[in-house]
C-alpha cells in the first residue's frame, strides 16, 4: 500500500529556506516518488494551516522512511525544519474495504 509524506508549513526564513529547496529534488532521486502537490500558496479552508503544501507517493510507508532516514535528506532536512513553522507526518493509502 502506497505511503505518503504530508508537509503543510510556513517559511520564517525565507533566505535561509532556500538552500533547502535548493536541495531537496535531488534527495528523491531513485526513490520511486511521484509529487502530487508542492503549492507554495495553498488556500485555507478550515484552521489555520500554512501557506506550503506538500504531498509525496511512495510504494509504501517504508519506501517513505528509508528516503526520509537517508543520509542525503537527513543532511539537508535542518534547513526545513530550522526555517519553517508546521508540520509533516507519514500517512498510508486508503483501502477500502472488500
Amino acid at each position: 500500500m502506497a505511503g505518503y509524506f504530508i508537509a503543510n508549513y510556513d517559511v520564517t526564513d525565507p533566505v535561509a529556506y532556500q538552500a533547502y529547496t535548493a536541495a531537496v529534488r535531488a534527495t528523491l532521486d531513485g526513490s520511486g516518488v511521484e509529487v502530487l502537490v508542492a503549492d507554495y500558496n495553498a488556500q485555507p479552508m478550515e484552521g489555520q494551516p500554512g501557506k506550503i503544501s506538500v504531498v509525496l507517493k511512495f510504494a509504501s510507508k517504508a519506501a517513505a522512511l528509508v528516503w526520509y532516514n537517508s543520509p542525503a535528506y537527513q543532511a539537508i532536512v535542518h534547513h526545513r525544519l530550522l526555517n519553517t513553522e508546521g508540520s509533516a507526518i507519514l500517512a498510508e493509502g486508503f483501502a477500502p474495504p472488500a
